[in-house]
């Protein structure tokens, strides 16, 4: 079986494409998800909401 080395150009272009696909919002949550956090932490968050951004449109819209 002979092995044929990728073209050096296809190459950088396939890394770069990489690149840019690890540093994307969605490709930084999904590594956030692997980490282990302690139950007590999930279900109560600092600030007191499950959804934060949520939490405060809702208290902006209510004192409108």
């Amino acid at each position: 079986m002979a092995v044929t080395a990728m073209p050096t150009r296809l190459a950088v272009l396939m890394v770069g494409i990489a690149a840019r696909q690890a540093a994307s919002p969605t490709a930084r949550i999904q590594a956030r998800i692997s980490f282990s956090v302690p139950v007590e932490a999930l279900l109560a968050p600092v600030h007191g909401a499950f959804h934060r951004v949520a939490a405060q449109a809702l208290t902006r819209w209510q004192e409108e």
